[in-house]
C-alpha cells in the first residue's frame, strides 16, 4: 500500500508554498447541514442514513475536481480511517464517533490526485468540507473551497437562517460556518520560550491555538494550529484578511525574528541540537512516535536555517506523516506490535534520510522481522576522517 494511504499520495504535503519555512499548511473547512433534518448528534440511525443517501449522488455528480474517492468509513477498516485521520483529510470523531457510537452512514470524499479537498459526511453537521494547501495560502484554499460549496449548494438547501446564516450543531460555527486554520511550526518561539506569549495575543484576537491534529491534540515537535474561533459576526472577506493579512504573518515575523536572536546568540549551540537530531535519525533503531517528530521538527529548523545541507522541507513534512503508527503499519504492510513500530520507523527514517544525504541511494523500508543490511551512507557527519598521513 502506498504510505500516504489509499489512492494517492497526500500532495498537499509536497508543496511547501509561500512562507514554508514557518507555516507548514493552510485549511479552510465549511460546517454545513441540510434544511429539513437533525443534526448528526440528534438524529436516529435511519435520518443519518438518509442524509448519506441524499449527499452522495450531489457530492459525486457536482464535478469538485478531476476525480472524487468516495469512502464509506463504516465498511472500510480501523487502520484505514487512521491513515485518513493522519494525512488530516477527516477528523479523529469522524474516525471514531462517540462512545459505544457504531460509524453508521459515516462517510468521506476525497479529490484527486492531489488529497487536497475532502468532504465529511455525518461529522459533527452533515457536511464539513475542507481544502488544506501546503505553506501559507489561505486564499488559494478559500477560492477552491468556495468553488466546491457554491457546486453542491446549487443542487440542495443548506439549512440557513436569515438572521443568523448558516446553521450548525456547534453554535460556535453559527453564521458563515468558515474555520480557517493555519498549521505553523514554532520552534524557535518555544526555544526562547515566547510562545505563551502567541498564545495569549491569539486568545485576544479571538483565535484558537491547538496541536497539530486540532480540537483536543497536543502541540508535539513545536507545530500548532491556529484558527478562527467563532464564524457569526464577520463576514468570510473579513476573516480572510484577518488571518492572511494581519495576524499569521506577524506570527510568522515573530518566528523569523526568534530564529535570527539564536543564531546571533549561539550558532554552535543551535548547530549541536540540529546535528544530534540529524545523527539520531540516522542511527536509531528504536523510535517513537514523538520522538521521531521531535526530532524531525529540530531537523527541519536547521534545514529553514541552512545549516543542513541536501534536504527539503517538503522531505520533512513527508516524514512527519510517514511516521506516523497508520502509516508505518500501511507501508510494511501488515498489524505491527508496538516495538515494531519503533523498529519499523527507525528503520524507515535511517533509510530515507541517508538516501537523501547520499543523493540516490535506493529508499527501502525493511520489516521488523528482517535482517537488516548494512546503513546507508549517513550524510557528512558520518563520513570516515582523512587519513592523517596522507592528507586526503
Amino acid at each position: 500500500m502506498n504510505p500516504m494511504g489509499r489512492g494517492g499520495s497526500g500532495g498537499w504535503l509536497a508543496d511547501t508554498g509561500r512562507s514554508g519555512d514557518v507555516v507548514v499548511s493552510s485549511r479552510v473547512r465549511f460546517a454545513r447541514n441540510l434544511a429539513g433534518f437533525r443534526f448528526p448528534n440528534r438524529a436516529p440511525a435511519s435520518e443519518r442514513s438518509a442524509i448519506l443517501a441524499r449527499l452522495k449522488p450531489v457530492v459525486l455528480g457536482s464535478r469538485l475536481c478531476h476525480q472524487l474517492e468516495w469512502v464509506d468509513l463504516s465498511s472500510t477498516t480501523s487502520g484505514h480511517r487512521s491513515l485518513l485521520v493522519e494525512e488530516r483529510l477527516i477528523s479523529r470523531q469522524h474516525a471514531s464517533g462517540k462512545p459505544g457510537e457504531p460509524m453508521h452512514a459515516r462517510a468521506v470524499a476525497i479529490g484527486l490526485p492531489d488529497r487536497r479537498l475532502s468532504i465529511m459526511v455525518n461529522e459533527e453537521d452533515h457536511l464539513r468540507l475542507q481544502v488544506i494547501r501546503g505553506g501559507f495560502d489561505l486564499s488559494g484554499a478559500m477560492a477552491e473551497a468556495d468553488r466546491a460549496d457554491d457546486a453542491i449548494e446549487s443542487r440542495i438547501d443548506y439549512a440557513y437562517s436569515p438572521r443568523f446564516g448558516y446553521l450548525t450543531a456547534c453554535p460556535t460555527n453559527v453564521g458563515t460556518g468558515v474555520r480557517l486554520s493555519v498549521m505553523l511550526h514554532l520552534p524557535a518561539l518555544k526555544i526562547t520560550r515566547e510562545i505563551e506569549k502567541v498564545k495569549r495575543a491569539a486568545d485576544d484576537l479571538g483565535l484558537t491555538v491547538r496541536g497539530s491534529y486540532g480540537e483536543g491534540s497536543e502541540a508535539t515537535g513545536d507545530f500548532y494550529q491556529i484558527s478562527n474561533q467563532t464564524t457569526i459576526g464577520k463576514s468570510e472577506v473579513v476573516l480572510l484578511r484577518e488571518m492572511e493579512h494581519e495576524i499569521i504573518p506577524q506570527v510568522i515575523q515573530y518566528e523569523r525574528s526568534a530564529r535570527e536572536r539564536l543564531v546571533r546568540g549561539g550558532r554552535r549551540g543551535l548547530e549541536d541540537q540540529v546535528w544530534r537530531a540529524v545523527g539520531v535519525l540516522l542511527h536509531a533503531r528504536l523510535l517513537s512516535t514523538e520522538e521521531a517528530t521531535n526530532l524531525l521538527s529540530r531537523l527541519r529548523l536547521g534545514i529553514a536555517l541552512d545549516l543542513v545541507p541536501n534536504l527539503s522541507l517538503s522531505l520533512v513534512n513527508h516524514m512527519l506523516v510517514a511516521v506516523q503508527p497508520a502509516h508505518i503499519q500501511a507501508a510494511i504492510g501488515q498489524e505491527l506490535t508496538q516495538d515494531q513500530r519503533r523498529e519499523a520507523r527507525a528503520t524507515l527514517l535511517r533509510t530515507r534520510l541517508g538516501e537523501a544525504f547520499a543523493r540516490g541511494r535506493p529508499a527501502r523500508l525493511i520489516r521488523p522481522d528482517m535482517p537488516e543490511e548494512p546503513e546507508p551512507p549517513a550524510g557528512p557527519s558520518n563520513r570516515p576522517n582523512p587519513d592523517p598521513d596522507t592528507g586526503g
